[in-house]
């Protein structure tokens, strides 16, 4: 475990170094970055080995908080907003501009929105991480927690052939104006998506989000239990298009229900699942990405859901796999909700901050399949990560990019 010595000396000032010969395999690593004090804190195995200050963007140009992980790294770039500025050892957050880099640090925000960072620290940092290491950007000064808990992901011995999701490409959907921000993410395919086996031979870390289902995935449901019972309402793509709406409105005239109003009613979802022998519908889904490109999602179950569950943060810091351990550490994020976005999601309470340990009372309202939970326990990894939002992830997810979760500062 890299700079060990410096372990319970807190903050560490920003003219220590850390050398970048002792990075090594970086997917232990995570930097949070404290837009209320400045600050950046760096940890590597769950400890904390050098913080620094930093400039975020200033009123009018803010910088987004959320969950991010490094998506690209150039020693010298040059932006493409703002009249080609210098941007020397930048880390891409987001393919929309947000960036780590070397820059002037007033010990106030000064930046259009990226996290500016000391001359010697940039450097220093540049050389110890790599793609795909996750950056938490927080209003306020959180810090990462070990958590153990019976619903986290274990490994499960020697890695084993996984059968995933492929060949699916992420494309926005249902749209929330009041949010400005894309809730869901579709798979867009022209025909059935064909599973294929992915070796975990370069033991790349999973990106797991956790979060409720939106409309396009109950349109899937439906489409599925339709054409089970005899309409036909097309393939199961999860688009209302013609024939999916024809489908719906026949079964509203057979069952005696009304045709008007919105498509996806509560009576029309009891009285199809019943018809079809089905267990109630599914409430929330987990999706999965590796290596920058989505792998699986699938239905899960989500306990209490008029309660919001939060938005929270876990992952994989250490793992002994011939003894199927796995070390994870955790935190939780500030997420304002509109009004607006809690009626649609049927949120009625939302969690008191501080009240309990809120990483395990979201752990426990989690159900996730055995066939799944087998699946990626067999390609768990160092660097594997969990986010849980009631939110799904924004537009700013997309190729090439882990999910990148957008959070709401309350004014």
């Amino acid at each position: 475990m890299m700079l060990r010595a410096f372990v319970g000396a807190c903050l560490l000032s920003t003219s220590v170094l850390v050398q970048s010969a002792l990075a090594g395999d970086a997917r232990s690593m995570q930097i949070i970055v404290s837009k209320s004090e400045q600050t950046l804190s760096l940890y590597e195995d769950g400890a904390l080995i050098a913080t620094s200050k930093v400039s975020t963007g200033k009123p009018g140009h803010e910088t987004p908080s959320g969950i991010f992980s490094i998506l690209d790294k150039k020693k010298y770039h040059e932006s493409n907003i703002y009249s080609a500025a210098p941007m020397p050892f930048m880390q891409r957050l987001t393919w929309s501009g947000i960036a780590l880099h070397e820059g002037r640090v007033p010990n106030y925000p000064a930046s259009h929105g990226c996290i500016r960072l000391p001359a010697k620290f940039a450097t220093s940092l540049y050389g110890m991480t790599a793609r795909g290491v996750h950056v938490i950007v927080s209003n306020d000064d959180v810090t990462l927690q070990t958590i153990n808990h019976p619903n986290l992901l274990q490994p499960s011995g020697k890695p084993k052939d996984v059968l995933m999701l492929s060949d699916v490409e992420l494309r926005p959907a249902n749209f929330d104006s009041s949010l400005k921000l894309v809730e869901v993410a579709v798979n867009q395919t022209t025909s059935a998506i064909k599973p294929k086996v992915v070796r975990e031979a370069e033991g790349s870390p999973l990106r797991i989000l956790i979060t409720r289902r939106g409309d396009r995935e109950k349109i899937m449901d439906v489409q599925r239990l339709l054409t089970a019972i005899g309409f036909d309402a097309g393939v199961p793509d999860g688009h209302a298009g013609e024939m999916t709406v024809s489908a719906i409105n026949g079964f509203k005239r057979w069952k005696s229900l009304k045709t008007t109003g919105p498509l996806l009613t509560d009576s029309f979802v009891d009285a199809l699942y019943a018809s079809a022998g089905a267990d109630a519908a599914p409430n929330g889904q987990i999706m999965v990405r590796q290596d920058f490109k989505p792998l699986l999602e699938a239905p899960i179950h989500i306990k209490e859901p008029q309660i919001a569950l939060g938005t929270h943060f876990f992952e994989v810091i250490d793992m002994d796999r011939e003894h199927g351990k796995a070390q994870w550490n955790g935190l939780t994020l500030d997420n304002y909700l509109p009004a607006s976005a809690k009626k649609r999601l049927g949120i009625e309470t939302e969690d008191t901050t501080g009240a309990y340990d809120q990483l395990s009372a979201v752990l426990d309202r989690i159900e996730i399949p055995a066939d799944v939970r087998r699946q990626l326990e067999a390609a768990l990894t160092t660097g594997s990560s969990i986010t849980v939002s009631d939110l799904s992830h924004g537009q700013e997810t997309g190729d090439g990019t882990d999910f990148i979760t957008i959070t709401r500062d309350r004014s």
